[in-house]
């Protein structure tokens, strides 16, 4: 992720005290796992926060910097901070970053060489477009070992069809307004020698990071957003374009298709889309998981769309043997900073893995089931990785023998609401029972709603029941 610094925000922008968002970011950081909260540092100056001190991995670094960008008040982040991590042998790390990209359905065939030397990993080679590149830089830094990755030599072959600055600024354009998590009647484009210039104002930090990553996929050489300011109010429902124009199943058939065209991993497999009343429907096949997986999330991002039926079936070109999706599993595994000391059993059924194994969180759960989903020829995936159900296993461990532990779990999930700045000022409703949190009410999206669980999960609940609803269609729920 690279680093955004912004100027200071207009005068229409929530006032939300400095010292109170660092003290949320520093609460976030310790009970959200995957961050070294001890080696961290944080200091806010109107609205922007500065991450500095030592993390142990890329993605850890990475992962700070999203936390604190999703949290209300937050007008920009500046992360400087510095990857310690154990010294791996430049040959076996330069092995581990060859193995990733071989292993990862999509960049198993990109024409990419990695280099390594002193924890310093050098790619070079051609790909087709700026997300392609983008993929393969996530492939990399989630290698265990990797302290940086340059990029220069890593070209993008835009071809000979190259779009000229009123087609940058159009296709822009488009992908804003067909994009839930945009406001995109607030944002203004203006494009010159593919240099994209964006004003106007977002709700969120988080959002104006996505908006600059779609004028980047859009075909921008540059992007400036010193003038595309964040404020608050920018991020009521009542401002979403959805809620202002219907629109056909058919065009938002097509925006979907248009969503897959940015996608390296779905883009190759040209999913059949059909739409009935905001309900879509997504058939034929892929080679892989993680195709499979990012279809429906690429589908559940698009205006118009209510809810998505995936009947995407997952069928590898090529054969690969059980044993080995099973050893590649086990590989990847090893190479990930967040779980590669973990111990996991892995059984490889008709290319349907089952993964088993104790992890200290939710979220090492998770990160276990992303990184096997990943593997080439995986068809399907059992994730039977638990985490211990008692007590000291998360960040609240000391409130576990409190008699209003429920009552003391609910304040806590109810207060990483409030911080979250997507989430904050909705209506929703948070019951605990027995560390079993159920979250109820209305959010805008269906990003919205997952992050609502990770947060209940995060603030320590054992088990979350999510019946919140999401509201995407004319203001009404579904």
């Amino acid at each position: 992720m690279q680093t955004l610094e912004y100027d200071t925000p207009s005068a229409t922008a929530e006032h939300v005290a400095d010292s109170d968002i660092t003290a949320a970011v520093e609460l976030f950081f310790i009970t959200q796992k995957g961050v070294a909260a001890h080696l961290i540092d944080v200091a806010t100056h109107a609205g922007i926060v500065r991450l500095t001190g030592i993390t142990d991995n890329l993605l850890s670094r990475e992962r700070a910097e999203e936390i604190a960008l999703a949290l209300r008040g937050v007008q920009g982040v500046v992360n400087e901070l510095i990857i310690s991590t154990p010294d791996v042998p430049d040959e076996a790390l330069q092995h581990d970053a060859a193995r990733a990209l071989d292993a990862d359905p999509a960049t198993s065939d990109y024409n990419v060489r990695a280099a390594a030397a002193g924890g310093v990993l050098t790619l070079s080679g051609a790909v087709q477009s700026w997300a392609e590149k983008e993929l393969v830089l996530r492939v990399v830094r989630g290698v265990r070992g990797v302290r940086r990755v340059e990029a220069d030599e890593l070209h993008v072959r835009w071809g000979e069809n190259v779009n000229s600055d009123e087609q940058i600024t159009t296709q822009i354009r488009e992908l804003l307004d067909w994009d839930i998590r945009v406001r995109s009647t607030l944002v203004e484009v203006r494009t010159e020698d593919r240099r994209v210039q964006l004003w106007g104002t977002v709700g969120t930090a988080a959002e104006k990071a996505h908006v600059v990553t779609i004028a980047y996929q859009a075909g921008a050489t540059a992007v400036e957003a010193r003038d595309l300011f964040v404020a608050s109010w920018a991020s009521s429902s009542a401002l979403r374009p959805d809620q202002a124009v219907e629109h056909s199943d058919a065009d938002i058939a097509q925006a979907v298709l248009d969503a897959f065209r940015f996608d390296p991993r779905v883009l190759a497999y040209q999913p059949v889309v059909t739409v009935h009343r905001g309900l879509v429907t997504l058939s034929g096949t892929v080679s892989n998981l993680r195709a499979r997986q990012d279809a429906e999330r690429d589908a559940r991002h698009v205006v118009g769309v209510w809810d998505v039926q995936n009947l995407l079936r997952v069928r590898s070109t090529r054969f690969i043997p059980d044993l080995h999706i099973g050893q590649t599993i086990k590989e990847a595994l090893a190479r990930d900073p967040y779980v590669g000391f973990r111990e996991f059993t892995v059984f490889v059924q008709n290319g349907k893995a089952s993964l088993y194994g104790l992890v200290n969180s939710q979220f090492e759960r998770e990160q276990a089931g992303d990184v096997a989903s990943g593997v080439n020829g995986v068809a399907a995936l059992d994730n039977w990785v638990k985490v211990p159900d008692s007590p000291g296993f998360d960040g609240y461990h000391t409130y576990s023998a409190r008699p209003s532990a429920d009552f003391t779990l609910a304040q806590r999930i109810r207060n990483r609401l409030f911080w979250s700045a997507s989430l904050h000022g909705h209506d929703l409703t948070v019951e605990v029972k027995k560390d079993r949190a159920t979250l109820s009410g209305t959010v805008a999206t269906w990003l919205d709603r997952e992050r609502a669980a990770r947060e209940a999960y995060a603030a320590g609940a054992r088990h979350v029941d999510n019946e919140l609803l999401v509201a995407t269609m004319n203001g009404m729920d579904y």
